[in-house]
C-alpha cells in the first residue's frame, strides 16, 4: 500500500475545496436546505458536469472518470467540510454501485452515463429505516431487514409488463428528488420469500409535484430531519411499475453480496465526509478561541483550552487515517475496480465509519461548548456540525453496533470470548490472563 496521494488526487481535493469555499458558505447551506429539492441545483450541476463527482468511481465505459473509491472519499471529505447538501452519497455511493454490480447491459448503458454526469440522481430505498443493516454495516443482511414475506416492508409481484411494488419506506436519502430508485423488495410470497432489487425510473414517468418528478401511485414526502443538510423522504408505493435489477429471475445471494460490497464503499465515503465536517468544526473553533477574549486575553491562550483542542486534533487525525485506509481497502477488495496488491481487512469500513462518527460527535460537542453561549443558538454555524453528527449516527449507527459487526466479520468472537486486555494490561502483561469459558486468544 502506497500511503502517498498522487498529484491527480491532490488536484481533485484542491479544485473542489476552492469551488466550495466560493459557492457554499454557511449562509448558502442554510438557504439551499430550505428549497423544495433541499440542495442548490445549480451548484450540483456544476459539481457533476464540470468536476464529474457522481462518476468518480464509475468506469469510463459508462461515462465515469474511472477512478477508485479513494478519489470518491477525498471528494466526500471536501463536501463534508462544507456540510454540502447534495445527492452525492445517495447517487454515487448507493445507487450507482448497485446498478453497476447487478444491472443488465441495457440498464447500465441506459442509466450509468446519466448518473455519472448528474443528469439523473439516484438512491437506495430500504424499508424500515434499515439502511445500515441492508449494507451489512450493523448486522447480517440476510433479507430479514426488508420486512416479512407475507406483510410489511415492500412487496413485489410479477405483472404483464414487468413488476408491481407495494409498500412503504422511510428515511430514504434524497428520496423525494431522486429520478432513479433502487428498491429492495420481497418477492415469491411467504413460502419462497426472497429479497431482490428493483428499478423505478421516476424521471421517465408522468406527473409532477412542486417541480419534482413523480410516478403514478408513488407518493414521496420529504421528512423533517434533525440534519436538514441530509434530506430524507418517506415513500409510499401503491402498485408502482418497476423492473428487476439484473437479468433472469434474480439471485438473492448476488443481491446480498452486492449490497455488502456497496456498504464498504458507502461507509468509506461517509467516514471521509464525517472527517471533513469534524475538521471544519475544529478549524472554526480554533479561529474563534484565538479572537474571543476573557480576563483581558484570548481564551485560546489558556492551557485547559489548548489541551482540549489538542485532544480533538489527535482524534481527528486518527479518524482521517482510518477513513483513508477504508477507502483504499474498498478498492483492494474489488468494490471499486482498482488494482491493488493486498486484500482488504474484514470490517475496515465499518470501523472507520464508527471512529469517524464518534470523532465528529465529540468535536461538534466541544465546538458548541467552546463557542460559549452563542454556540448553543440554532442560528450559529456550530449547529450545522452538531446536527450532522447526530443525524448521521441515527441513520447509520449507532457506533457500538458498527464496531460489533466489524468484530463479527473479523472473527474476534468465534468460538468464545476474547481474552481481556489483549494488546496490553492484565490480559497480556499482567500477572494473569482473565478468561471466560472456552476463551480464545486473538
Amino acid at each position: 500500500m502506497d500511503a502517498a496521494f498522487t498529484e491527480e488526487q491532490h488536484e481533485i481535493r484542491r479544485t473542489l475545496r476552492e469551488l466550495l469555499l466560493k459557492r457554499c458558505g454557511p449562509d448558502g447551506v442554510k438557504a439551499a436546505v430550505r428549497t423544495p429539492p433541499g440542495y442548490d441545483q445549480e451548484l450540483w450541476r456544476e459539481l457533476a458536469g464540470r468536476l464529474g463527482l457522481p462518476g468518480l468511481a464509475l468506469p469510463e465505459a459508462y461515462g465515469g472518470v474511472g477512478c477508485s473509491p479513494t478519489e470518491l472519499a477525498l471528494a466526500c471529505e471536501e463536501t463534508g467540510r462544507a456540510v454540502l447538501p447534495s445527492p452525492l452519497i445517495a447517487t454515487a455511493a448507493l445507487a450507482a454501485p448497485l446498478i453497476l454490480a447487478l444491472g443488465s447491459a441495457r440498464q447500465r448503458e441506459g442509466l450509468l452515463p446519466a448518473l455519472a454526469t448528474g443528469e439523473l440522481t439516484g438512491t437506495l430505498v430500504v424499508p424500515g429505516g434499515q439502511l445500515a443493516t441492508a449494507l451489512a454495516l450493523t448486522g447480517p443482511n440476510d433479507g430479514g431487514w426488508a420486512g416479512g414475506g407475507r406483510a410489511g416492508g415492500i412487496q413485489a409481484r410479477p405483472a404483464d409488463d414487468g413488476w408491481r411494488l407495494y409498500g412503504e419506506a422511510g428515511q430514504v436519502l434524497a428520496g423525494h428528488t431522486a429520478e432513479v430508485l433502487v428498491v429492495a423488495a420481497h418477492t415469491g410470497g411467504y413460502a419462497r420469500s426472497r429479497t431482490l432489487l428493483f428499478l423505478v425510473r421516476a424521471a421517465t414517468a408522468d406527473g409532477r409535484r412542486d417541480g419534482v418528478p413523480g410516478v403514478p401511485c408513488l407518493l414521496r414526502t420529504r421528512q423533517t430531519a434533525l440534519d436538514e443538510t441530509r434530506a430524507q423522504a418517506r415513500l409510499e408505493l401503491r402498485e408502482v411499475p418497476a423492473e428487476l435489477l439484473g437479468e433472469g429471475d434474480g439471485d438473492e445471494a448476488a443481491v446480498t453480496a452486492a449490497l455488502a460490497a456497496t456498504g464498504v464503499v458507502a461507509a468509506a465515503a461517509l467516514a471521509a465526509e464525517a472527517v471533513g465536517t469534524a475538521d471544519a468544526a475544529l478549524t472554526r473553533t480554533v479561529g474563534y478561541v484565538k479572537e474571543r477574549e476573557q480576563f483581558g486575553r484570548p481564551i485560546g491562550s489558556f492551557q485547559a483550552v489548548q489541551h482540549r483542542l489538542s485532544d480533538l486534533y489527535v482524534r481527528l487525525q486518527a479518524a482521517r487515517s482510518a477513513a483513508y485506509y477504508a477507502a483504499w481497502a474498498a478498492g483492494s477488495n474489488g468494490s471499486g475496480g482498482a488494482e491493488t496488491d493486498g486484500a482488504a481487512e474484514p470490517g475496515a469500513a465499518a470501523l472507520a465509519l464508527a471512529q469517524a462518527l464518534e470523532t465528529l460527535r465529540t468535536v461538534a460537542a466541544e465546538a458548541v461548548q467552546l463557542h460559549g453561549g452563542i454556540g448553543f443558538t440554532w442560528e450559529h454555524e456550530a449547529q450545522l456540525y452538531f446536527k450532522r453528527a447526530a443525524g448521521d449516527e441515527l441513520l447509520l449507527g449507532p457506533v457500538h453496533r458498527l464496531r460489533a459487526r466489524a468484530a463479527e466479520e473479523a472473527g474476534l468472537f468465534a468460538g468464545g470470548a476474547v481474552r481481556a486486555g489483549a494488546g496490553g494490561g492484565p490480559g497480556r502483561n499482567g500477572p494473569a490472563a482473565v478468561r471466560a469459558p472456552e476463551a480464545v486468544d486473538v
